[in-house]
This record gives structure tokens, C-alpha cells and sequence, in this order.
């Protein structure tokens, strides 16, 4: 930690829907296609809402240009969307997806049974055949994760499952460390790849999202995003930054808040709860384009950070579900992404185009030499505190639309937070999650086709 005082046959046979630009196809599902007066992934999620400061960070840090960044948000919609149709045509045979390329335009799905490559080819994407599926993968990290518990993992601090791969890999200063973790785990080599690296990570000390705040007059961390619980105002950052009880101060030294409840190590979160003189606002800083939901971004796709110290830089998202050990303890269920950061950028907002993705935890390296951050996932933090994150609260629904069937009653709720595999009802017919998000108006199942599949 940094801390900085004052511091299936069937998939095959569904029609693929119209490609982008770059090739994705924006449709891969069991089901027909979307209709083209349904909006695509690219509108739901609002890529065309990304800040003007974060187009600049990726045109630096990925070395675009504005057009090639735009079409890369764009094109990491799409993928997100058809992913999320192809996991579910898959069931158990999915093995991961990730997307590679300057403008994210391939996508790759990979299956443990070669009888699923037309169905994924059929969508526009890249299939790979590979040996373990991502079920079983991620059974042998959590087998790890619960072993670290029970001994010093410093020599060892990074472990996750790596899709491209098709492994869990170990980070280690010692690969001996590694060997007796998996050990320990009884995790079968043949899932395992030892990778040696010097990497030690901490947590990264020091209402917008990446605005400064102070602990107590003393360390400072930023925000994450701004945050509703009912009628209080707040905003979700880091738990290492501070403890429940304590208070906090803004940047210009004003009292802001206090902590009401945080988590760390095992995971990296917390909310703080403003007084009357701050007003949760969907922005972070440096944009006056808000935040506009909490999507989750798959493998390869562009993220941002944007942080007190060192402000916006851009890389992308390497793993999901990553266990790191920082000298207080062992943290899982990150993301670990090849942003840098710097003391002071703890807590801070991580976003992918238009939607947050997650606060600053801890990393290696500065962002003079380049380095690994990893963030605690948004969506965790909302849904086990009762957030709602603060975004416009429109989406692509029109309530004039005859498409939209108003409050036809269901189990589907605006605020809560849902995962890839949850089924709801909604005006009488039941659908399927495909990424995960926090639910808000205008993301109604029938509207965000990109997010749930009617079944």
C-alpha cells in the first residue's frame, strides 16, 4: 500500500446479427437476432458519453487516435454484449472470452468442445478449443484463495485465472513459494503455470470520481464514484483508505464525511457518507460527461483510471478475479489491469467508456516507468452496501416508444445489482443476464438487448 501523508447447435443456427464497423457482430446469442430498432451494445452502454479527458488518456497510453478510440469503445460493447450471449449458449463448456487488437475489433471464445466453433464463428467471432473450462479454473483459484488464508503468500502475491491461456497462473518473487502455495491448494499442475516476477504490490494511499480527500487531516485517497443509499449522499472508494468511524475532509479542507463501513484485506472496499454541503454528481473529474452505468468490461478491453495524483491514464483490463497479497493481507476478487498509479490514486474511479467499473486498490511500478493496478469491482461494493451509483438515470428507453411496456410488473428492479447467469421476469416473459451491472430506468430487459436475453 502507498500511503501518502499530507501525505450449442442451436447458437450455430441463430441468425448473426449486423456487424460494426471493426467486425464484431453485436447479436451472438440462441435467440434471433435483435431487431434494428433495438439499440445496440454501443448505445446502451453510451460509448459516445466517454470523457473527453479519458479519449485523451487512450490516445496517449494505447498511442490511438480519437477515431480508433472511439471505435475501440465501441467495438469492446459489442464484444462485451456478444460474449455474454455466447457464455450463456455455451453453458458448461465456456472456457473465458477476451478481445485483442488497436481497436479491440477481434473477439475470441474459447470452449473445451469443438462441436460449439460454428456456433461461435457464426457470431463473429474467434473460437479456440482449449482443455479446462473456465468453471474449472475458477474452482482451483478459489481453492488457492482459501489456502492463502492460512499462510504468508508475500513471496507469492499474485495468482489468477488467465483465459487467453487457459491457466492459473501464480506471480511469484520465488517460484519455489508458488509451488508450495499449489500445493497446499491441491491444485493439479496441469491447471497451474508459475510466472516469476519481481512485482510486490501495495495498496495505493495518498464529490467526483478522482477528486482528493483526507482521512482524519492526515493521509489522503480520491473518490471513486458518487453514491445514493436512500435520501444520504456518499461515494465508494478503497477500505484501506480508511476504517468505519472515520472522518474525512475534501480537497479544499471542508468537512465531507464518514466512513460507514469498510473491508479490508479479504476485499478492498468502502463508502463514505457526505454531509449537507456535498451532492453526489455522475462525473469524474476532468469530464462534464457523466458516468452512465456499471457494465462490466471483459479481458483486453481499454479502462481508465483517473486518480489525485497522477489524474487520467488509460491501459487495459489483463485479468479478472485476481487474488493479491500486499504486506496487510491478502485481497481477491479484483481486476488486474496494466494501469499505472501513483500514492494519493487509491480509491480512485475506474471506468471503461461510459461505465464504472471500479475503485483504485494497489499496484507496482509509477506512472513514469509503467506499472500493474489492480481495482476492487464497483459492482461488489453497491451491492453489498445498498448503493445505487449516481449516473444520469436515463438510458436507451424511451417511455414514448411503443417498444417499451412501461410497469408491466416482474421480478427485474431498477438499483439492483445483477450478474451474468440471473434470471428475471419482466411484462411477462423471463430473460437472462449477460454482463454484469447495476439495473437502472432505461435499462429495462426489452431495451438492453446488449444486457439481457429473453428466453
Amino acid at each position: 500500500m502507498l500511503q501518502r501523508h499530507l501525505r450449442a447447435a442451436c447458437a450455430a443456427a441463430a441468425a448473426a446479427g449486423a456487424l460494426l464497423a471493426a467486425g464484431l457482430s453485436g447479436s451472438a446469442s440462441a435467440q434471433p437476432a435483435a431487431s434494428p430498432a433495438q439499440p445496440t451494445a454501443a448505445r446502451t452502454l453510451r460509448t459516445d458519453a466517454a470523457p473527453p479527458a479519458l479519449l485523451g488518456a487512450l490516445q496517449r497510453d494505447l498511442g490511438l487516435d480519437r477515431r480508433q478510440a472511439e471505435r475501440r469503445l465501441a467495438n469492446e460493447a459489442e464484444a462485451g454484449a456478444t460474449a455474454g450471449r455466447l457464455r450463456a449458449a455455451l453453458g458448461t463448456d465456456f472456457a473465458g472470452a477476451w478481445v485483442r487488437g488497436a481497436e479491440s475489433a477481434t473477439l475470441t471464445v474459447a470452449t473445451t468442445d469443438p462441436a460449439d466453433v460454428p456456433a461461435i464463428r457464426a457470431h463473429g467471432a474467434r473460437a479456440v478449443v482449449v482443455d479446462h473450462t473456465l468453471a474449472e479454473l475458477d474452482a482451483a483459484k478459489a481453492r488457492v484463495d482459501r489456502a492463502a488464508a492460512h499462510r504468508a503468500t508475500t513471496d507469492a502475491p499474485v495468482w489468477y485465472v488467465d483465459v487467453p491461456t487457459n491457466t492459473l497462473v501464480v506471480e511469484a518473487i520465488r517460484p519455489e513459494a508458488a509451488r508450495s502455495l499449489l500445493a497446499a491448494a491441491h491444485v493439479d499442475a496441469s491447471l497451474a503455470r508459475t510466472v516469476k516476477s519481481a512485482e510486490q504490490p501495495r495498496p495505493l494511499y495518498d464529490l467526483r470520481g478522482g477528486d482528493a480527500y483526507y482521512i482524519g487531516n492526515s493521509s489522503r485517497c480520491s473518490i471513486g464514484f458518487p453514491v445514493t443509499r436512500g435520501t444520504q449522499q456518499g461515494f465508494a472508494t478503497a477500505g484501506h483508505c480508511g476504517r468505519a468511524g472515520s472522518t474525512t475532509t475534501g480537497a479544499n479542507r471542508v468537512a465531507q464525511g464518514t466512513f460507514q463501513a469498510s473491508v479490508f484485506p479479504g476485499n478492498d472496499m468502502a463508502w463514505v457518507a457526505a454531509n449537507a454541503n456535498w451532492t453526489a454528481t455522475p462525473y469524474v473529474t476532468g469530464s462534464s460527461v457523466p458516468v452512465a452505468g456499471s457494465t462490466q468490461a471483459p479481458v483486453g478491453s481499454s479502462v481508465c483510471r483517473s486518480g489525485s495524483t497522477t489524474g487520467w491514464h488509460c491501459g487495459t483490463v489483463q485479468q479478472l478475479n485476481t487474488s493479491v497479497t500486499y504486506q496487510e493481507g491478502t485481497v481477491s476478487g479484483v481486476t488486474r489491469t496494466s494501469v499505472c498509479a501513483e500514492p494519493g490514486d487509491s480509491g480512485g474511479s475506474f471506468i471503461s467508456g461510459s461505465q464504472a467499473q471500479g475503485v483504485t486498490s494497489g499496484g507496482s511500478g509509477n506512472c513514469t516507468s509503467g506499472g500493474t493496478t489492480y481495482f476492487q469491482p464497483i459492482n461488489p461494493i453497491l451491492q453489498s452496501y445498498g448503493l445505487t451509483l449516481t449516473t444520469t438515470g436515463t438510458g436507451p428507453g424511451d417511455p414514448e416508444d411503443p417498444g417499451d411496456p412501461g410497469e408491466p410488473g416482474g421480478t427485474w428492479a431498477a438499483g439492483t445489482v445483477y450478474q451474468a447467469g440471473d434470471t428475471v421476469t419482466y411484462g411477462g416473459a423471463s430473460y437472462r443476464c449477460l454482463q454484469g451491472h447495476q439495473a437502472q430506468a432505461g435499462w429495462e430487459p426489452p431495451n438492453a438487448p446488449a444486457l439481457w436475453q429473453r428466453l
